[in-house]
């Protein structure tokens, strides 16, 4: 498994790479540019309307490289990112990028752990109730609501919590996020759409794996369903459902700016679109970087914990 890891790195290493030049070329390409207001083509000059020092913009056109060819451009920013110092954010020149990371990320990991945490704690159980009815009625309605959450978009549900939790029973907040009550309807959004897709990879794993050969030798033995269920099969059936919750938590990360504008939090998600909005080169690269970097080091764990619960699977694909 250890050669199967660090061969793993080694991809995300040159996929970072990769991610990184494509961004710098795509946000070049972007119509407008925050330094253009404050740095002209002909050297480093104060426009009228700048309300930035000539320390700050001498550092900026050293740090980046700005006028110089592209690929010395490029370094300016690779380099922040190789060696963890991300420099300032154009549109806070006081403030360290790493200072505007700290505060945002815990915000919108919190939201996304605590999303993902409800989720599962409404989606086994419901699988697992479908799975034991099966082409019953119960079966049919547990699936048709799991579906309804997932095609209702998280924005359309949490207008709906507001209006229910804030407007009509005056119980949570609309807005805000310091407290723990700001939270609840900005999770439930978040959490009950997902809950849906999970509910049905819950539940079409637990059948799959409830007419194998294993589970029906149990049965015939005289096994109940909920025996075989809790006691064999429920294992098994978590599988499938590891692979979505990685992507799941990493896709809120920075997914979120829906959910975090309209709550007035200040996450990951509200801070990459104010940079892509606003043309912040710097914070818009170490963003991408930070994301991609999450999604990849999730789907490398789901892999990890994959062949933990399957022998067979770290047999097969981690021995090669």
């Amino acid at each position: 498994m250890l050669v199967y890891v660090i061969r793993r790195v080694g991809y995300m290493i040159v996929a970072l790479l990769a991610l990184t030049l494509i961004t710098f070329f795509l946000m070049k390409q972007a119509p407008g540019s925050f330094l253009t207001i404050n740095i002209m083509q002909s050297g480093l000059q104060t426009s009228g309307h700048s309300s930035y020092s000539m320390d700050v913009l001498q550092e900026w056109s050293e740090r980046y490289h700005i006028g110089e060819p592209w690929y010395m451009e490029y370094w300016g920013y690779l380099k922040g990112i190789l060696t963890w110092d991300f420099g300032t954010s154009f549109q806070y020149p006081n403030t360290p990028i790493m200072s505007l990371l700290v505060k945002a990320f815990p915000i919108s990991l919190g939201i996304a752990l605590s999303s993902i945490i409800l989720g599962l704690l409404i989606s086994i159980p419901v699988g697992i109730f479908a799975a034991m009815r099966r082409n019953t009625w119960a079966d049919s309605g547990a699936m048709f609501f799991s579906m309804l959450g997932t095609s209702i978009p998280a924005y359309i549900l949490a207008v709906f919590l507001i209006m229910v939790f804030s407007l009509y029973l005056h119980w949570l907040p609309s807005m805000g996020w310091r407290d723990l009550k700001n939270y609840v309807i900005p999770v439930l959004a978040l959490a009950l759409p997902m809950t849906g897709s999970m509910s049905r990879y819950m539940r079409t794993s637990l059948v799959e794996n409830l007419n194998k050969d294993y589970a029906t030798t149990v049965i015939a033995k005289g096994g109940s369903k909920r025996d075989v269920i809790y006691r064999h099969v429920l294992r098994n059936s978590l599988i499938p459902l590891i692979t979505i919750i990685g992507p799941h938590l990493a896709g809120m990360l920075m997914g979120t700016v829906m959910i975090e504008f309209m709550f007035g939090i200040p996450g990951m998600g509200q801070l990459f679109n104010n940079a892509a909005g606003s043309r912040d080169y710097p914070l818009i690269m170490v963003s991408t970087f930070l994301y991609t970097l999450v999604i990849m080091v999730m789907n490398l764990l789901v892999d990890i914990i994959y062949g933990l619960l399957d022998p067979r699977i770290r047999r097969s694909g981690m021995s090669d």
